[in-house]
């Protein structure tokens, strides 16, 4: 099987093939490897290989089935995982000076639970330093490329995951996502990510722990090249965990139960940070394509979404600052610019004290509550992931409609939700005018991951879904 061919098919199909006998855990995997090795050096996705591991892994999949033995729905997928979060023996640095060296005693229990589906772990991917940036890049292992255009970012802090997805370094993975650290990824490189209601795939592995700021705003997420995948990855590793305290026994529904006519809302901005005009054109057709398709689309945009931007920042900013600041304290020289970026951003206001804190996370839940009131008479809502496309490398700000918008700012669309923590899907969507990957975001009620991935797969089918970046200039 030729190489790109085999690196790029949807992971499902790849787990089809492999159950039929029709093609070999060990080609997949070496196919991927050789890939790997074309293209992670314009890349840099990859932060670790462990092709003996992989291919040992292929070899026992390979025996399990010429021994007709049950297959897993993952059985010889190859994945990559976030280096946030624990793979055993790879490691596990978030890409800090200050975890240099530190390398996993065990799988996550997300790690474990694909394993145990079959699922092959290629290797662990770039991100952002101490995932505080919407960029990948860091002290240890320097910046990760767009496969769209090495001179822009893939996003971040998962950028790692989404350049390795997009280019077909790997069948899928997993991110982790606190302000759009999965959806951003995956819009900007053209691929699919998802952040669940938290809970739902346990964060237990992930550094930093699922505790604190983390637990209130964060959660780990399966990223690939098609809705399917997303799906099937999602219920690999799906089910509460005693290490997760947000760990709920709630049933994760199929998204074939969800049907027309339902009810989704859209809106193409929040009436404060403008949009490109081909990101509205995206978020239209998609709405065109759902409502043609008989769902009841209706023009709707959630009350109290700029209230949630000011309190997700409370919460990933100025709290996070309670964190990191102490920890960089002295060693500036050795933290990467853009995470002294992010905290000179938070040093902007007052530091939190707890009884401030403690207000935040309780205009927090009566927020939540009032957005989940709106949403009782629609379900889903769709909307912009960004205010634009993938920027490039370093850029802060860029002009909209002849209003300057700030990196912050741009990307409010995603925080809104991680604040209110909804489950929300990034899915492609349309083009921008220099050819780069526009999606949009589906977001359904708390735990109602199934409806928002059927409404994903509705516009992945209409509007063409993923498609395999240009050569790259190697």
């Amino acid at each position: 099987m030729p190489t790109a061919f085999a690196t790029l098919l949807p992971a499902v199909e790849i787990a089809r093939l492999v159950r039929a006998g029709e093609v070999s855990p060990v080609e997949v995997v070496e196919a991927h490897l050789a890939r790997i090795e074309t293209l992670n050096p314009a890349l840099n996705a990859y932060v670790h290989v462990d092709a003996e591991g992989a291919r040992s892994a292929a070899r026992r999949a390979e025996g399990a089935i010429l021994r007709g033995e049950a297959a897993g729905p993952l059985h010889g997928v190859p994945v990559s995982i976030k280096s946030a979060i624990a793979v055993s023996g790879m490691p596990w640095e978030t890409g800090s000076r200050f975890r240099l060296g530190v390398r996993a005693e065990e799988d996550a229990t997300l790690v474990r639970r694909l394993r145990e589906a079959g699922a092959i772990v290629l290797g662990v991917t770039n991100t952002a330093e101490q995932l505080m940036a919407w960029e990948t890049d860091n002290v240890l292992y320097g910046r990760t490329n767009s496969p769209w255009d090495p001179a822009r970012t893939p996003g971040g802090s998962s950028g790692g995951e989404s350049a390795a997805i997009a280019a077909g370094l790997s069948a899928g993975g997993v991110g982790s996502d606190g302000g759009g650290s999965i959806r951003v990824p995956a819009h900007f490189t053209g691929t699919c990510g998802l952040k669940p209601t938290p809970g739902r795939v346990p964060a237990t592995g992930h550094f930093p722990p699922c505790g604190g700021p983390f637990a209130l705003t964060g959660v780990v997420g399966p990223m690939a090249r098609t809705v399917a995948d997303i799906e099937a990855l999602l219920r690999a590793m799906a089910g509460a965990d005693p290490g997760d305290p947000n760990g709920h026994p709630v049933p994760l529904r199929s998204s074939a139960e969800v049907r027309p006519p339902l009810r989704i809302g859209w809106f193409e901005d929040d009436g404060l940070t403008p949009v490109t005009a081909e990101t509205r054109d995206a978020v239209r057709r998609a709405a065109k394509a759902l409502g043609d398709a008989g769902f009841d689309v209706v023009p709707f945009r959630p009350e109290g979404l700029e209230e949630a931007r000011v309190l997700w920042w409370d919460i990933f900013g100025r709290a996070v600052r309670l964190v990191l600041e102490p920890l960089v304290g002295g060693r500036e020289h050795e933290v990467h610019p853009n995470l002294l970026e992010f905290l000179e951003w938070t040093r902007r206001q007052p530091k939190l004290t707890g009884e401030a804190l403690l207000q935040v996370e309780i205009a927090r839940d009566a927020l939540k509550a009032r957005v989940a009131a709106q949403m009782a008479e629609v379900p889903v809502l769709l909307c912009p992931v960004s205010a634009g496309p993938a920027f490039r490398h370093g850029e802060r700000e860029g002009t909209i409609d002849g209003v300057r918008v700030h990196y912050l700012d741009a990307w409010r669309y995603t925080a809104w939700f991680n604040l209110l923590q909804n489950p929300a899907v990034a899915v492609p969507a349309g083009r921008s005018a220099d050819g780069l990957p526009i999606g949009v975001q589906v977001v359904a009620r708390h735990w109602e991951e199934h409806a928002a991935l059927a409404v994903a797969a509705v516009i992945e089918r209409e509007l063409g879904g993923y498609t395999p970046p240009p050569p790259l200039p190697l």
